[in-house]
């Protein structure tokens, strides 16, 4: 019977993974495992950030699949053989919720419920002038499943929508900008900044102070993709400079946000606690399970993260 092994950093978590897990693949013994647990011999192994020990004692793995779009986590182990294909998820449920994050954030804005919120805890009424879609273009971060979703669903309300990839791509309604050549043109036209990239050396601390400067004025930055994306001083820098307008903010450099960091009390934050986008559990195991069993008859899968570009 062939093994797999779930591993989270929670152990409450792990059992209902492990659950969630073996009702989706009752042919397979599915095991929870944590840290000071001997090996269990698995083919596979289904993780959220799991311990480095993991890859310590389980050697006989051949595929890790990971309870997420982002894989940057699992990539930095040490641990984590070289030669072992690490998979992520391709939406399973994610995608409506971060369009739904990011539209919600954006309409907070360009709609002025940020006044009108204001405006009733002063028992104010005082109606704003309607807006023009084309004063609030947005540019998106990426341009993967998840992100080329966000694009559409925000072009698809009218707003003037962007996108920028490491590769040129095509993605219906929204103007596609590629590479390095072409970055600088696409924060030059954009005045809501989405990101959506995944986090790798390359892109850690990539919206920094020179980033927003090229912003238009008045600008938003939401970000749902990785805290280590953001630097934080040179975004609070720019959000008391008003050169940007607000940032809309679900991830950070350290979870939970620490108690006394800026962004908390800061007039121009929004803070969520990273709930852009929940992991549905029927849907990742649904697409996990779908996987294994075609690695088992020995067919090709998708999903399947390059390790020179993390993703």
């Amino acid at each position: 019977m062939v093994k797999v092994v779930v591993a989270t950093p929670d152990s409450k978590s792990t059992r209902r993974w492990q659950q969630v897990m073996q009702a989706a693949l009752p042919q397979c013994d599915v095991q929870a495992w944590q840290p000071g647990d001997a090996a269990t011999g698995a083919r596979y192994a289904v993780v959220w950030s799991p311990s480095d020990a993991l890859f310590q004692v389980e050697r006989e793995l051949e595929a890790v699949f990971n309870l997420g779009a982002g894989v940057d986590r699992v990539l930095t182990l040490p641990s984590l053989p070289a030669d072992l294909p690490v998979l992520r998820l391709e939406d399973a449920g994610m995608a409506p919720q971060m369009a739904e994050y990011v539209i919600h954030g954006l309409a907070w804005l360009s709609r002025g419920m940020d006044t009108y919120a204001r405006q009733q805890r002063a028992a104010q009424w005082a109606p704003l002038p309607g807006i023009r879609y084309g004063d609030w273009p947005v540019g998106v971060m990426g341009l993967g499943k998840l992100g080329a979703h966000v694009a559409r669903a925000v072009a698809a309300l009218g707003y003037p929508v962007a996108g920028w990839a490491r590769s040129l791509r095509s993605v219906e309604g929204v103007d596609v900008f590629a590479g390095e050549a072409q970055f600088n043109d696409f924060l030059a036209r954009s005045r809501v900044l989405v990101n959506l990239l995944p986090l790798t050396p390359e892109t850690t601390g990539i919206i920094d102070a020179a980033l927003l400067q090229r912003l238009r004025p008045d600008a938003v930055v939401i970000n749902i993709a990785r805290g280590g994306h953001v630097v934080d001083a040179d975004l609070l820098a720019a959000l008391d400079s008003g050169r940007v307008r607000a940032a809309v903010l679900d991830v950070f450099n350290e979870e939970p946000l620490p108690a006394d960091h800026p962004y908390w009390s800061h007039p121009r934050v929004r803070v969520t606690p990273h709930v852009a986008a929940a992991t549905l559990e029927e849907d990742a195991a649904a697409q996990i399970s779908e996987r294994i069993l075609r690695l088992e008859r020995g067919e090709a899968v998708t999903g399947v993260v390059r390790r020179d570009t993390g993703y």
